[in-house]
């Protein structure tokens, strides 16, 4: 089904999506010299960079999908398949260059990347030169539905939003207080709060942060002045620690439903004495499922000497998609895109849909909650969160 893009919505650098493309083509499977289809697939992720941990996690989860999807051969039948990594350093204007070759020299897939305005970046070059385009670990909503090539093989922040509000008994006439960073980051959880949580009747009051603040007691008293239902904190960086520790200093923690997304293993530590009066929405995390899929992926990654962590999921769910797409599309894009609409298959997380009106990744979360075990701070699962519980608005068309 054909769509015009839609405009992107709050939280995205627009300038993410002002930059120059180069002319449309259109690139047909190329047949090699023995008749077999050549598909020539470019992984745009951060390879360096400060995200560079991401992209690792999503490339070692690809590497373990592909295994997974091709019964181990790394092959599909009729099909030479050539991968090819690039690093995008995070930065968008980086991987428009790099996408820009890469659709020159005539590759007919890009996946990637962990950065949002990457993304979208990409997906403009992707919809302008007809190139089918696998978002990777990116969450940014305004992936979901801006055209035909793009999918995504991750969660978007409004499924997070949507799993914060099955911490509340109901948030019809619920107070909600956004604690956040006042950059891109956290206006933009803020917008979508208020469009998910408000719009089905919370109040939501915004206490936004100063990206270079050190002194976090004034915003924990202030968020024990409004005597919340529930606190979404949206917050990234260095001054992590010591924000979550003045929360837990002024009473925050123990007053009220404090509920913010578990990130990666590296972050685990990192929410203080506190951590155990936390409420975790999450995405993934190792153990959090024991499918099939959520097997073959620690069995692969542990003979690579690796361990599965937050989007290694996002590389796995990836490589399933390409399989799928290039098995019945051979390299054509229109073929591919069909072939990935509707599309329900079984992952790491259980059963996947891809929803054929926008492309959203139809899929579980999980509630989660962090217990001390033996002075180490790790995961347990409280809840898996039904897929279509928290399955995302339809996409403005």
């Amino acid at each position: 089904m054909r769509r015009t893009p839609k405009l992107v919505g709050a939280g995205v650098v627009a300038a993410a999506l002002a930059l120059t493309a180069c002319a449309p083509t259109t690139t047909a499977p190329q047949a090699s010299e023995d008749g077999a289809v050549a598909v020539d697939v470019g992984m745009l992720t951060s390879i360096t960079g400060p995200l560079a941990a991401y992209g690792e996690a999503y490339q070692q989860g690809f590497e373990a999908g592909l295994d997974y999807a091709t019964d181990g051969t790394g092959e599909i039948d009729g099909v030479e398949l050539t991968i090819e990594w690039v690093d995008d350093q995070g930065n968008p204007d980086t991987a428009v260059t790099q996408a820009k070759d890469l659709i020159g020299r005539g590759f007919q897939v890009i996946g990637g990347s962990a950065a949002s305005g990457v993304a979208l970046a990409v997906a403009e070059q992707a919809a302008q030169n007809d190139t089918l385009f696998l978002s990777g670990p990116a969450a940014a909503d305004a992936i979901t539905g801006i055209n035909d090539q793009t999918f995504r093989s991750g969660r978007q922040t409004l499924q997070d939003v949507a799993t914060a509000a099955t911490f509340l008994d109901s948030v019809d006439g619920s107070s909600i207080v956004v604690f956040a960073q006042d950059n891109a980051f956290g206006q933009g959880n803020v917008a979508s709060v208020e469009a998910v949580l408000g719009g089905e009747g919370a109040s939501v009051t915004p206490i936004l942060v100063a990206e270079d603040a050190t002194e976090f007691t004034p915003f924990a008293q202030q968020i024990q002045a409004a005597s919340p239902d529930l606190v979404f904190v949206a917050w990234a960086g260095a001054t992590t620690g010591a924000m979550w520790e003045a929360l837990a200093q002024q009473g925050v923690l123990e007053g009220t439903t404090v509920v913010t997304g578990l990130a990666d293993r590296a972050s685990y530590q990192a929410y203080g004495p506190g951590s155990g009066d936390i409420q975790f929405l999450n995405h993934y995390f190792p153990g959090a499922t024991d499918t099939e899929a959520a097997q073959a992926m620690d069995a692969h990654l542990e003979a690579a000497g690796h361990e599965a962590d937050l989007f290694t999921v996002d590389g796995f769910v990836g490589a399933q998609m390409l399989v799928q797409a290039v098995t019945e599309g051979k390299g054509d894009v229109d073929a591919m895109i069909a072939a990935l609409e509707g599309w329900t298959f079984e992952s790491v997380k259980g059963e996947l849909t891809i929803r054929a009106e926008d492309h959203a990744l139809i899929q579980p979360l999980f509630q989660v909650r962090l217990v001390d075990e033996g002075g180490t701070w790790v995961p347990e699962l409280v809840e898996v969160v039904d897929a279509e519980a928290v399955a995302p608005p339809m996409a403005e068309q």
